[in-house]
C-alpha cells in the first residue's frame, strides 16, 4: 500500500496529458497541471514555515485553488483540517484553537479575521497561499520532500458534528485514508473510463475522501460543481457515469420532470443519511436507477455498502466492505478494519471510551440479517422507549413518509408522564396536515400500536446539517 499522495503523483507522472477534473463548465485541468500546481502549493507552504506533521486548517468553497491548496497540504506531509466555510465565528474559533493549527488557509476575509483573533500563533493565508495575517510561522525549507509521508502518519483531522458535547477531531492516518478510498475503487468498479459528477461539499469526508480522493485514486476525471442543482446534474448526466449524493439531493432529483436523465448513469450512490425506502422505489420507477446505499462515519470512512453486482436492498446499507468486521453489542454496531481512525485528537479518555479491543463503537443501532445485510435503525441516543418498548425512529419515519400529504418527517421521543417517552412526528406537509388519528390508521398495517405517533408537530422545514442529516436534538 502507498499513501494516496504518493500514488497520485506516480499516476500523474505516467499520464500527464490525462484530464483530472473540470469545475462547472470550465476547461479540463490535466493531471500534469494538477501535479505541478499541487507541488508548488506544498513547496510554498514549506517556504512559509509549515512542516510535515503540522496541522493546517482549510476552509473554502469548492474551487480549483481550494483543491490545489488541500492537495499541497497532503503532499507536504502536513495534516489537513477541513472546516465548513459556513461556520460561525464561534465554530471556526473552536476548531482553530482546539487543533492548534500552525497555519490556516481560509477563503473568506471575515473568517480569516476570526482565526487570527482566536489563534494568534496561527499563520493565516488566503487561497493564493500568501499571508494575510502573519503572526506565526517562519521561513522553512524551500525544497521540501513531497509525497514522503509514512502510512502511519496523520493525514486528516475531521471534526465530528458535536451533537453530544463539543466536536472532537477524528485523526485519520494515511493508511486509514488509503484503505478506505482504495476499497471503494475496487468495490464499485471505479476505473479511468468513469466520470464522477461531484456536487458534494469538500469539507466533509463524503465529498472529500469518497468523491475527490476516490476520483484521483481511480484515475477517473471528475466534473466538480460548487453546489448541487438538480438542473445541472440532469443536464450533465449524459456526459458522466457516476453520481454521489445525499437523500435530500435524490428527493429533489426525483421531483424534477427531467429525472429520467439519470437512467444513463452507471452508478448512483447515496449516503450520509438514511435513504427512505419510498424514495428508493420512486427513483427506481422513474429513472431505472437502483441507488446504491452505503454507510460510514467521519471516524471510519466507508465500511458497509450494497453490492455493485447483486441485490441492492432498499432500507439496508448492504454488506461489510472487504477487510471490515462487524459486531453487535446490545444492538449497537461496532466496526473494526483498516479505515477506522486512530483516535480523537488529544483526547485519550474519549478515545478509550470509543474502543473496546480494537472495536469502534459507532453509536448506531443496527440489525444484521442472516445473509449479512445491515440495516441501520438509528442512533442509540435517539432510541425511543415508550411504555417499556423500544421504538426505532427510522422504522416509524419509513412508514409515515409514504403518506401522500407528508413531504418530510422526523421522529423522536417527547417526555411523557404516562409513557416515559411519547413517539412524536415532526412533519413537513404538502397541503392539510394529517391528524394523529389519521396517521395511526394509515400505518396500522405496518407498525405495531406502540410505534405509532402519539404527537404530531407540523413544521415548515426540518433542521439539517450540511450533509442533509436531520438534527433530531434540535427538534426536541
Amino acid at each position: 500500500m502507498m499513501t494516496l499522495p504518493a500514488r497520485w503523483a506516480a499516476q500523474w507522472a505516467r499520464s500527464p496529458s490525462a484530464p483530472a477534473m473540470r469545475f462547472g463548465d470550465g476547461p479540463w485541468v490535466s493531471t500534469a497541471e494538477l501535479n505541478q500546481r499541487s507541488a508548488t502549493a506544498g513547496m510554498a507552504l514549506s517556504g512559509l514555515g509549515v512542516a510535515a506533521g503540522d496541522r493546517v486548517l482549510w476552509s473554502a468553497t469548492t474551487s480549483l485553488p481550494a483543491v490545489v491548496a488541500a492537495l499541497g497540504v497532503l503532499r507536504l506531509g502536513a495534516v489537513l483540517v477541513p472546516v465548513n466555510p459556513g461556520y460561525t465565528r464561534a465554530e471556526v474559533a473552536y476548531v482553530a484553537t482546539d487543533a492548534r493549527a500552525a497555519c490556516a488557509i481560509v477563503e473568506g476575509a471575515e473568517a480569516r479575521g476570526w482565526v487570527a483573533e482566536a489563534a494568534p500563533a496561527t499563520q493565516v493565508l488566503d487561497l493564493s497561499l500568501e499571508p494575510r495575517v502573519r503572526t506565526g510561522g517562519g521561513p522553512g525549507d524551500p525544497s521540501p520532500l513531497l509525497d514522503g509521508a509514512a502510512l502511519g502518519d496523520p493525514a486528516l483531522i475531521v471534526y465530528t458534528s458535536g451533537t453530544t458535547g463539543r466536536p472532537k477531531g477524528a485523526v485519520l492516518t494515511h493508511a486509514n485514508m488509503a484503505a478506505g478510498v482504495e476499497c471503494l475503487v475496487a468495490a464499485w468498479g471505479w476505473g479511468h473510463d468513469d466520470r464522477l459528477l461531484l456536487a458534494l461539499p469538500l469539507f466533509h469526508v463524503h465529498g472529500l475522501c469518497a468523491g475527490l480522493f476516490g476520483s484521483l485514486t481511480a484515475g477517473a476525471p471528475a466534473v466538480v460543481h460548487e453546489r448541487f442543482s438538480p438542473g445541472r446534474v440532469l443536464a450533465a448526466a449524459g456526459d458522466v457515469s457516476m453520481f454521489f449524493g445525499v437523500p435530500t439531493m435524490y428527493h429533489r432529483l426525483a421531483a424534477d420532470p427531467g429525472c429520467g436523465e439519470l437512467r444513463s448513469l452507471r452508478l448512483c450512490v447515496s449516503g450520509s443519511a438514511p435513504l427512505p425506502i419510498a424514495l428508493f422505489e420512486a427513483l427506481a420507477a422513474r429513472t431505472g436507477q437502483r441507488v446504491l446505499e452505503r454507510y460510514g462515519m467521519s471516524e471510519t470512512l466507508l465500511t458497509i455498502s450494497n453490492p455493485l453486482e447483486g441485490e441492492r436492498r432498499p432500507g439496508s446499507v448492504g454488506l461489510p466492505l472487504p477487510g471490515v468486521e462487524l459486531e453487535l453489542d446490545g444492538g449497537e454496531l461496532w466496526v473494526r478494519g483498516p479505515s477506522v481512525f486512530a483516535g480523537y485528537f488529544e483526547r485519550p479518555e474519549a478515545t478509550a471510551e470509543a474502543f473496546t479491543e480494537g472495536w469502534f463503537h459507532t453509536g448506531d443501532l443496527a440489525a444484521i440479517a442472516p445473509d449479512g445485510y445491515v440495516t441501520i435503525l438509528g442512533r442509540a441516543k435517539d432510541l425511543i422507549i415508550s411504555g417499556g418498548f423500544n421504538v426505532y425512529p427510522a422504522e416509524v419515519e419509513d412508514a409515515l413518509v409514504r403518506h401522500p400529504a407528508i413531504r418530510e418527517v422526523s421522529v423522536a421521543g417527547s417526555p411523557s408522564e404516562e409513557w416515559g417517552e411519547a413517539v412524536t412526528a415532526w412533519i413537513v406537509t404538502d397541503g392539510p396536515a394529517p391528524s394523529v388519528e389519521e396517521l395511526g390508521v394509515f400505518c396500522a398495517g405496518s407498525l405495531a400500536a406502540y410505534k405509532r405517533p402519539r404527537l404530531v408537530r407540523v413544521v415548515d422545514s426540518l433542521p439539517r446539517n450540511a450533509m442533509g442529516k436531520v438534527l433530531r436534538h434540535e427538534l426536541r
